[in-house]
């Protein structure tokens, strides 16, 4: 994982870019803590390699039990390309030819004001506080 320095609040805003190597060998719980420990501490998640359809119910199962109005307003997931983008195709995916997803942006959903995805773009605009 990469990270930046500890900073406050004020500097900036954190991003840990998370390499595939480093999730494989994750169980999907710690890779679903990994990620909800550090938007608690109000980073921005990236992962290279994504989450499974399995792995991001469960992250989302486990954010919604960890919310609270007072200090955890939940997350914000988009992914690049969707789900059904590799290989849109009925016989494709019944045949498992889907492609894994590839990059995965997670982050407290009260710092991520705007938060848009195309087929080429995901795009973020983060607030500070």
């Amino acid at each position: 994982m990469i990270t930046m320095p500890e900073t406050k609040a004020a500097d900036g805003v954190q991003i840990d870019l998370v390499s595939g190597e480093r999730m494989d060998g994750m169980t999907s719980m710690e890779k679903v803590r990994m990620i909800l420990d550090g938007v608690h501490e109000g980073k921005i998640v990236i992962l290279e390699e994504g989450l499974s359809p399995d792995e991001e119910s469960k992250l989302i199962e486990v954010t919604m039990a960890e919310i609270n109005p007072d200090e955890f307003s939940g997350i914000e997931i988009e992914t690049y390309p969707s789900s059904g983008s590799a290989d849109g195709s009925f016989l494709g995916r019944l045949m498992g030819k889907s492609e894994p997803r590839k990059l995965t942006v997670i982050g407290p959903a009260n710092r991520i004001e705007t938060l848009h995805k195309d087929e080429t773009l995901i795009s973020a605009l983060v607030s500070r506080n």
